[in-house]
């Protein structure tokens, strides 16, 4: 019987680098978030899943190795990420921002940063879902965080 969805989440450790307690927090949460409920269907690997999840980057894809819960490897997703420069730097600017104003801003100012951090975020995670028609079927909230952890894979300070 098939089972849709991560049960299981790893970031490959070399190729992420912690920068702040901000970052680690936003892939902790992220991570919980995911695990807590997802969709996630890949369409061109063999299996019915549950899913582990391994992310890396490797020579500017995104490699999303793929095993079934029992261990069995079944195969790699692989994505450009080229589309995605441009929206990992926006959202990596808004966040700095966000992080800036919730230590000192006016709650209005806050709430209009997170506004646009949030639209960003929604930017890209239909980009993602479109970058993977039908090669890997999920919902827009599984987009949403797999997005947050390639912008977690990107950071290199």
């Amino acid at each position: 019987m098939a089972d849709h969805r991560i049960v299981a989440v790893e970031l490959d450790e070399r190729t992420v680098i912690w920068r702040n307690a901000d970052v680690e927090q936003e892939r902790r949460v992220a991570i919980f978030d995911l695990l807590e409920g997802n969709v996630f269907r890949p369409v061109e690997v063999r299996g019915d899943g549950p899913w582990r999840l391994v992310l890396r980057v490797e020579d500017g894809r995104l490699a999303m190795d793929l095993t079934e819960e029992g261990g069995a490897a079944t195969g790699s997703v692989l994505l450009g990420l080229g589309p995605f420069r441009r929206v990992v730097r926006e959202y990596f600017a808004i966040c700095d921002s966000y992080y800036k104003a919730i230590r000192n801003a006016a709650p209005s100012a806050i709430e209009t940063i997170d506004m646009a951090r949030r639209g960003i975020h929604n930017s890209a995670a239909e980009l993602l879902m479109e970058r993977l028609d039908g090669r890997v079927e999920m919902d827009f909230d599984t987009a949403r965080r797999l997005f947050t952890l390639i912008c977690v894979l990107h950071i290199r300070q």
